[in-house]
């Protein structure tokens, strides 16, 4: 994979390249995860729609919304009859305390990990997983973590498919003092989530300093990229 193909896979917004009967010919991994909220030929169509009338690119500025996605606009593009491609920008829908967290430097990986392998003993879930390779070692409160993780898993334990992806928010920053720090995502996504379980799961995400984002097939936890 080239770096310009790295890009795009690890892009925070999703992106799709058809072919000119709505076939997908390629998609990076964030549209993988858009399309279990709908469909091929329902964003061939958007693509179809908001595409200019001569070849070239057009961004539009619309709102869109497909389960726990929000969009704020589309670009459009091809340059032949052969293949077309859409771009889909994602709505900031999070916010962050402005207490700088404290803890120790560890790899989220690792963590992450853990709990997947923790949780998969005597289940019959079937745990996925997708990595930004390019996120460092942060300094997070492991210990807060894992509680808050924990408390997700009670949420998702009724799935028989639970994936777990660790992300860079693209273009998101939070600033504490006169630094500025990027955004990361851990999002946790089930196929049966029990809902009732989800109050309890902000209490905690409150009390112990994380913002987290709660949807009808998914948990994001929200944090600071504080390497030091």
């Amino acid at each position: 994979m080239t770096f310009e193909h790295q890009w795009i896979e690890y892009d925070y917004n999703p992106f799709i390249l058809f072919d000119s009967n709505g076939k997908i010919i390629t998609l990076n991994a964030e549209a993988q995860f858009l399309l279990g909220f709908t469909t091929p030929s329902e964003i061939f169509e958007l693509t179809k729609t908001y595409a200019n009338i001569t070849f070239g690119f057009k961004t539009t500025f619309i709102e869109l919304e497909y389960g726990r996605y929000k969009f704020f606009g589309v670009t459009v593009g091809y340059k032949d009859e052969e293949k077309i491609g859409i771009k889909l920008y994602q709505t900031p829908s999070y916010k962050i305390n402005t207490k700088k967290p404290e803890g120790e430097l560890i790899n989220i990986f690792t963590i992450t990990d853990l709990w997947i392998a923790t949780n998969s003993i005597n289940s019959d879930i079937k745990f996925t997983k997708s990595y930004d390779p390019t996120i460092p070692d942060v300094i997070i409160d492991s210990n807060n973590l894992i509680k808050l993780l924990n408390k997700i898993y009670s949420a998702v334990a009724p799935s028989s498919e639970v994936t777990t992806k660790v992300f860079l928010r693209v273009g998101e920053h939070i600033k504490f003092g006169e630094k500025k720090y990027s955004i990361f995502s851990i999002e946790i996504s089930a196929d049966n989530i029990d809902k009732s379980k989800n109050n309890e799961i902000e209490i905690v995400a409150e009390t112990n300093g994380f913002h987290i984002d709660v949807s009808a097939k998914s948990y994001t936890i929200n944090l600071p990229m504080i390497t030091s």
